[in-house]
């Protein structure tokens, strides 16, 4: 009962990163400090590892995603 509570999550936060990177990539623009996309790359990535420690699968997806898309984020940011 619990997982489908936290795959529920898992999913409207992904839709909602998918729908801002979309916008990101179509305006080349990034409303974000580069620092920000930055620290934001590298916790995801710590939280990541340690879901991945836990066995916990729903945190690992969400900030295995959260990582990728800091890390469009901070590209894009770079070249503005």
């Amino acid at each position: 009962m619990f997982e489908i509570l936290g795959i529920l999550g898992l999913l409207l936060i992904l839709i909602g990163w998918i729908y801002e990177t979309y916008q990101l990539v179509k305006t080349k623009k990034s409303n974000l400090p580069i620092i920000f996309a930055v620290l934001y790359s590298i916790g995801s990535l710590c939280l990541a590892i340690y879901s991945y420690l836990l066995g916990d699968l729903v945190f690992l997806v969400l900030n295995i995603a959260a990582t990728l898309i800091a890390i469009l984020n901070a590209i894009i940011s770079i070249k503005k």
